[in-house]
This record gives structure tokens, sequence and C-alpha cells, in this order.
């Protein structure tokens, strides 16, 4: 299809005469069954709410379609309207529009969805088991219209995937403003987000799935290798060379999947299970798995010879991680780190699966006897805490990734909690993204070439690693490492091979740095050097972003962490200080109903307007979160909050004094 073709299709929207329906294409990786959760009378309210997308004089062709849909897959997907275009980041001018603030947004959405990038690509999941860009296809289409046709006086309203509609603004609103879940509170357990997302109104986003800010798994790439770094130097004295040091994990999939790449990168061995063959085929064979082996003898043997060699490699094994771990503990082989990166938000509908029954048994069971699989789940973990248990009394340092590992498993009775009925075992927020990063606004800030272009991507990456050298000059001794590992992170990016789809880069920077590398981009867009504008973004999984007691906000001990004032502040924030478009999700990497997190992109045309944007707004986007953690009194962002109104006298923010704690034990004696 050629570029006229692809506008053409785009701006046709939802098509007035109805495509062939299109066959379900077996070699593709699906998304699982849903549950049945919906009653007779709300299958019918599911298809009256698909059909409204339709003129009625389609109905009678699409309805049974639909229910077929819904019976077989447990939602609606409307897989005949699918796009016959390939789905890929392009060059921003290929897109049709009227603003290019919008062509940006529309090559962000695209690579969501490009197979090579999405999990569930068909079913318009991008990571997670159920991470989200839109709930059907009819949703695509319409959005990339609007997108297609606004301009910069207009602002698009994203409800859960459906695209509510233009409205008039002004050009420094945002383009457009996406929420996600965002349920009354009694009505965001799971079972709910299954019940609504099957009627059609409302979508899991994740994190950077619904906000069009995914980048494929060099994503998480970046925080998995310093955090691999960091649990190493905690158990070595702070030595950073970890050769000859085994990291055991899970999950290939969506983000998980960077695991084994960061390993790598890290200088450890690695094992990363997966039970999906699919999502091991395709780590394979992107080159972010070295080697696939499917016995465990065969791993014993492989890992024995790594070790004695100080090899640094990354496997990755066939099969349940509970069987790994057993293994492993039985035999008495030394880990020295260890953690879980299965999907354990979402245990019940595909984000784990139990040790003892197949792939296709488990995807089979969670359809149709979703009771007995919850059941095997739960003795599933039961069992995975007791081999992790038995390798930590070894000596293993373990730590939970984020993803309700210890949550899920002190629900299902696991062996996970203290005498104090505290988890045994630190979320790497509370050990070490919290107090080495977060507190002193060091996270995840990313770019992407709206070029398509590889060259200009080096070019960005030069450019980031001037900066940051420049800045390590001129750093406090607190921040020191966090440039180190930024700047040697940047100088490799490029030999690692990250890029999946779109032509992107991450990296951890704090306001400062991210403000003058963005200012620094910006300038060369201006001067001809970068060929085309730049799409600034971050990890919800940042500073300000996520409310999340599990995760994000595990290190906040002063009772705030379960409120999620700062995710709510940091959206608001963003829209009227410059970004080209806003998120705000339920759930996220902890789970439906566990966590808020919110996002943003920012498009940098080489203008002095874009210039504007940028600094008031990346200041505003990671001092809120210092602010909270300083509130909370952190010692490191009390630090970096101080250092930030030193840097701009319009910035005043509370800072708390500090209870004397014999004070307050002694009224307790």
């Amino acid at each position: 299809m050629d570029t006229k073709m692809f506008q053409a299709a785009i701006l046709e929207g939802i098509p007035e005469v109805l495509p062939a329906s299109k066959p379900y294409e077996a070699s593709i990786n699906h998304a699982p069954k849903r549950k049945e959760i919906l009653t007779e009378d709300e299958k019918k309210l599911a298809l009256r709410n698909a059909l409204r997308y339709f003129p009625e004089k389609q109905h009678a062709e699409l309805a049974p379609e639909f229910l077929e849909e819904l019976n077989t897959y447990g939602r609606i997907y409307m897989y005949r309207l699918r796009p016959d275009y390939e789905m890929k980041a392009r060059h921003l001018d290929e897109f049709p529009h009227q603003s290019r603030q919008a062509a940006a947004i529309m090559l962000m959405i695209q690579n969501n969805l490009d197979y090579a990038v999405a999990q569930h690509p068909h079913e318009l999941i991008t990571y997670g088991g159920n991470g989200a860009v839109f709930q059907n296809w009819a949703q695509y289409r319409l959005c990339m219209k609007y997108l297609a046709e606004m301009s910069d006086e207009q602002t698009l309203v994203m409800y859960s995937g459906h695209p509510m509609g233009l409205y008039p603004s002004h050009k420094d609103a945002p383009r457009v403003v996406v929420t996600n879940g965002m349920m009354i509170p009694n009505y965001s357990k799971p079972d709910d987000w299954e019940k609504f997302n099957a009627l059609g109104v409302t979508q899991y986003g994740q994190m950077t799935a619904g906000s069009f800010m995914y980048i494929g798994p060099q994503g998480i790439v970046h925080g998995t290798t310093i955090t691999v770094l960091n649990a190493g130097r905690k158990i070595s004295g702070g030595k950073t060379d970890l050769a000859g040091k085994l990291f055991i994990t899970a999950g290939l999939g969506g983000m998980s999947g960077a695991q084994p790449k960061a390993g790598n990168i890290a200088g450890v061995i690695s094992i990363t299970a997966e039970v999906n063959p699919k999502a091991t085929h395709t780590r394979h064979s992107q080159g972010w798995v070295d080697e696939v082996i499917s016995d465990l003898d065969e791993l014993v043997a492989r890992v024995e010879k790594a070790k004695a060699a100080k090899e640094v490699v990354s496997i990755a094994y066939q099969g349940n991680i509970v069987d790994v771990w057993e293994k492993f503990a039985e035999e008495g082989i030394k880990v020295d780190l260890g953690s879980d990166q299965t999907s354990l938000h979402n245990p019940w509908a595909g984000g784990y699966y139990p040790v003892g029954l197949s792939f296709e048994e488990s995807n089979q069971m969670m359809a149709e006897n979703p009771e007995l699989f919850k059941e095997k789940v739960q003795e599933s973990l039961r069992r995975h805490v007791a081999a992790v248990n038995k390798c930590t009394n070894q000596g293993m340092y373990f730590f939970d990734y984020g993803n309700a590992f210890l949550l899920e498993s002190s629900r299902a009775g696991a062996d996970i909690l203290n005498e104090k009925g505290d988890f045994k075992y630190p979320s790497y927020v509370q050990d070490i993204m919290g107090p080495m990063c977060f507190d002193y606004g060091f996270g995840p800030f990313r770019w992407v070439c709206s070029s398509n272009d590889p060259k200009d991507l080096e070019i960005t990456d030069q450019i980031a690693t001037d900066v940051l050298e420049e800045l390590m000059k001129e750093s406090p001794a607190e921040i020191q490492q966090q440039m180190a590992d930024n700047i040697l992170w940047i100088k490799e990016a490029g030999k690692n091979k990250m890029v999946v789809g779109s032509q992107a880069r991450i990296l951890y920077a704090d306001a400062e740095g991210r403000m003058r590398i963005a200012a620094a981009f910006n300038k060369a867009i201006a001067d001809g050097r970068i060929s085309a504008p730049v799409v600034l973004g971050r990890d919800h999984h940042d500073v300000s972003g996520t409310d999340s007691p599990y995760r994000e906000t595990s290190n906040i001990y002063d009772g705030s962490q379960f409120t999620a004032d700062m995710a709510v502040q940091n959206v608001i924030g963003d829209s009227f200080r410059g970004a080209t478009w806003v998120s705000i999700h339920n759930g996220g990497g902890v789970g439906w109903g566990e966590v808020m997190n919110g996002g943003f992109g920012m498009v940098l045309d080489g203008t002095d307007d874009s210039h504007r944007r940028l600094t008031n707004m990346l200041f505003w986007d990671v001092n809120n979160g210092i602010s909270r953690r300083s509130w909370a009194r952190n010692e490191g962002a009390v630090f970096a909050i101080k250092r930030a109104m030193e840097a701009n006298p319009n910035l005043k923010v509370t800072i708390p004094s500090m209870a004397d704690d014999q004070l307050i034990e002694g009224l307790f004696k």
C-alpha cells in the first residue's frame, strides 16, 4: 500500500461499506479468551454499545458477528475493521494531518500497535496481557480520523479508548486528553474490569499502552539494568563487576522481555523463564536473549559452565519458573539475585501461569473453569515462594519488581510475610529505585525521532551524551553515580541494538538533565541537524507520575502511599504547562484498583514556543514528585527540592520539620 492509499484509509475512518470479514490468524500472538462474566441482558447491552459506531443498515450483518466474538473471545474486538496497511511508526509527514502535533501522536499510536512491539496486536493490547490502546478497531479508526482532521485549535478527548470527539480549545492546550479506567472507587475490583471491559465502556491502559508512549522493551531495559546493577552492588560491597553472578527471574512477554538484555548489560548470567513459546521465540529472534533451553538438567549444566567461565549470557528457559526455582533450590546451586516479572497484576487472565499445567491447558481452564484456575495459580504461588525462600536462605538477594508478586503471594497464603506482618522481601523501589533515583528526581526520560531515521537517533544520542557529561562536571556528589550510570548507558545504547519499532531512546535524568537535553534537541531541530520533530515523554513509572503503594511510592513512609494526589496533580499541571497530550489511568504495573498513574507527550519542533513549553512543563513534571517525596521526609528528596529552589526562585516548597524520634517514642512508654 503506497502513501496515498495509506492516507486515504486513515481519512476514511469507519468505512461506509463494511470490509470483508478477516480470518483469525493463528500465527499471531493473541490475547487469551476472557472469562464468561456477562449475563444474557448484559451481552445484549454489550452488542448495543458496539453497534452504536455503525449506521443502522449494517446492524443486521454485524450483530451476530459481534456476538460470536463476545462468546468466543470474551470481548468484541471488531476484527473485520483491522486496517490492511502495516501497523508501524512512519515518518511524521506520511500521516495525513492538519496539525503536526497530531501527526506525531498518530505515529506513537501506530508504534504501540506494531507487530514487533505489541503483545497482542489484533486485540490492540500492547503489553501486560491487558494493556490496551483501544477496546476495538472502530475506536482506532475513528481516533486516527479525528487526529488527521484536527487543527491546533482543537483537543481530542479520549474516554478509555473511545474518541468522544474534537472540542474547540487553543494552541497551548493539549491536543489529546486521555483517561483510562476512571472508575468510581467501589467498582475497581478485578472482576469489575472484566465486566465493564466486556461491556465496552472502559479499558485498562496499563501505563504507556493507553497513553501512546510505549517504545518496546527498551523502555524497561534501562530501568532493569539500573536495578540489577544496584542490586549487585548491594551484595558485593558497592562493586560494579558482577561477573559470574546468577540472576533468576520470569517473563519474556511485553516489558518483561527486557530482562535478559538488561542482564547482559549489567554483566550477569541470567535465566528468564517463559511459558509462552511465541514470546520466547520473539525475544530470541530479536536478539534480546542469547540462548533457549527447555530441559532443567541441561539448564543447570549450562549455568555451572557459565559460572566457572564467568560468562555474560542470557538464557531463556522454555517452561514454568516454579520448576526452575525448585530445581535450583533442590540442587543447592547459588543464586545471587532473584526477582519475578510475570504479569501478576493480572493473575487470573493470563498474567501468571500455574506450574503443572501446559500453556494450552491453562488458557482453556482460565476461560472455562476460572475458579479452579484461580486455585491452581494460588497453589503455584505458594510453591513459588517456598522455593524462593530456600534460595534466600542460601544467600540470595530477592526483590519484588513491582509486578504484584508479593501482594498476590500473600493473598494466596504463601510464606511471604515476616513476624510483623510485613513482606519478607523489599520492593525494588524501596531498596533501590526510590532512595537512589526517584528521590533525587531521576526517572525514565525518553524520546522518539519522528523522522523514523536511525541517523537522527544517533545525533540525539550524541547530544544527550554531551549534555550529561557537561552536567556531571557540576553535579553534587549525591548524584554522581546516577550521572555516571546514565552516561555509560547512552554511550552503549546504540551498540546494544535497543530499537524495536520507532527510533526511540530512554535514559534516566533529573529535571535539569531533561530540560537541558530537550533544549539541545530543540536547537538541533531548528538548526537542521535533526531532520524532523522529536517526541518527548517518559514512563509513568517515574518520580511524580504514579501513586502506587507497592511500587512507585513504596518508599513513602508517612502514610500517604495510599493517596493519589500526586498523579492527578501531575497530569493537571502538565496539561496547562505545555504538554502536547496527557493521560491518566486507573491500573498499571501492579493492577486495576491498586495504582493511579499519569503521563504526557510533548512534541519539539525547533521553535521558541517549544522551548517555552519544555522549560515550563519538564520542571514541574519532576519537581511535583520530589516535593511530595520531600514532604514524606525522604532525605534525598529534601536535598533535591532545596537544590531545585536554588535553581528557580519562583519555586517555593513547604519543607518538613523532622520530629525527634526519642520525643515521640517517649510519649508511649
